[in-house]
């Protein structure tokens, strides 16, 4: 059942980065040659550049999916915030796992958010991104810590 529910998630998870590259292939032709490509907490776009940047997210998104597959598949070779043994190593693997996977999940949800609002941003200076950026950087800060804790629960 572990196995089936991990399937699961590395597809829906995958399935986001393919999503990320397939919106952004779509939408790429209609942007204007300068795009926002930084935003302050506020929401209003205070870096800009070139078309080619509109990849930068799907890139980002594709690097960070590897990188999780990889610790996701060697275990062994990421590091923990508590000593491994061999009284917790399978509490500590799953928990790494589980852990990963969500996570990756949030970070697609931020990146689609952030290239949905910058394609929008482009060619609407007035746009509003959908997920506020207080609430992607409380998700991250507050999934991390919660994570660690959970990890030290069971040492």
């Amino acid at each position: 059942m572990e196995n089936i529910l991990f399937t699961i998630f590395d597809i829906f998870n995958f399935g986001w980065v393919a999503f990320l590259w397939w919106f952004t292939l779509k939408n790429y032709s209609t942007l204007p040659e300068r795009i926002p490509v930084h935003f302050d907490m506020e929401g209003k776009a205070d870096g800009f550049g070139g078309r080619v940047y509109a990849f930068l997210m799907p890139v980002l998104a594709l690097g960070l999916y590897a990188l999780f597959v990889y610790g996701v598949r060697h275990p062994e070779d990421t590091n923990f915030p508590v000593e491994i043994t061999k009284q917790n190593m399978n509490a500590q693997f799953l928990i790494m796992k589980i852990g990963l996977r969500i996570l990756f999940g949030v970070l697609a949800v931020i990146f689609m958010n952030i290239q949905d609002y910058m394609f929008r941003c482009a060619v609407d200076e007035k746009a509003k991104p959908k997920i506020s950026f207080a609430a992607i950087f409380l998700s991250v800060v507050l999934f991390t810590p919660a994570l660690v804790f959970i990890a030290h629960l069971f040492k």
